[in-house]
């Protein structure tokens, strides 16, 4: 395990990089991956769960074990001298302390951590998952390591049941209270377009994690004020799609 003073200076790292200049972060899923895109100059890695789920054969939304995601996410850790940020899910059921013991073994200095919930469906309850995001705050600050906290908000997800008119205000409300809860950067996953980025970004202290898509690219999220671009699996299923391609071609 990587010292907890090393640990400490790269998780500050990590959250001095959420002020000042749009923190981009293509994710990846593998040593190499990461290695390529620490080579390419980026200050730091974020893991993507959908992508290292499904390169192990797994189904995304904690449908792996979480001793195979984190091993994955080790090996991403010890590829790179950068700051790592995991894709942890909604926490794979652990309690905070032991999250944050099993993301320091690894050399993880920020996570994601969504509120679906996998195993009810839907959303888990916001009070409740602003408590355990407190929680995993303090347990961060008991082992002496200020782990970066992005909490993802899944309001914009079909699978949360929040209609649609109501997302931004839902999403406002739950990011104000993990904000409070102590995270450092909200993550609105899904929001498309331009009016509703710009009021959440608005209305939300503090950084916020947007997507790359049709009415936002990294200008435009930029011209708003958008901390932080993450974006998934999408450089995975990318390189499989050359991949099932140039195989195609090899056929008689």
């Amino acid at each position: 395990m990587t010292q907890v003073t090393d640990l400490k200076a790269l998780a500050e790292r990590l959250r001095q990089l959420h002020g000042g200049k749009m923190l981009v972060l293509p994710n990846v899923w593998d040593a190499a991956s990461a290695g390529i895109v620490a080579e390419a100059g980026f200050p730091a890695v974020a893991t993507a769960s959908a992508a290292i789920s499904a390169m192990l054969g797994y189904p995304d939304g904690e449908g792996a074990p979480w001793q195979e995601m984190f091993a994955a996410a080790g090996r991403v850790i010890r590829a790179v001298p950068v700051p790592v940020t995991v894709d942890a899910e909604a926490g794979y059921g652990m309690r905070p302390r032991e999250l944050v013991d099993r993301l320091l073994a690894i050399g993880a200095v920020g996570c994601n951590l969504e509120d679906t919930d996998h195993r009810a469906g839907g959303l888990v309850e916001a009070g409740a998952h602003a408590q355990w995001l407190a929680d995993v705050r303090s347990a961060a600050g008991d082992a002496g390591v200020p782990i970066v906290i992005n909490a993802r908000v899944d309001t914009f997800l079909p699978p949360s049941g929040i209609p649609e008119p109501d997302r931004v205000a839902e999403t406002i409300r739950r990011g104000l209270l993990y904000r409070n809860a102590g995270a450092d950067c909200i993550y609105p996953i899904g929001v498309r377009h331009k009016r509703d980025i710009a009021t959440l970004i608005r209305e939300l202290p503090g950084p916020v994690n947007g997507n790359t898509g049709e009415q936002l690219d990294l200008a435009t999220l930029q011209e708003l004020g958008v901390a932080r671009v993450s974006y998934g699996p999408r450089f995975y299923r990318a390189a499989m799609a050359d991949l099932k391609t140039a195989v195609q071609k090899l056929l008689p």
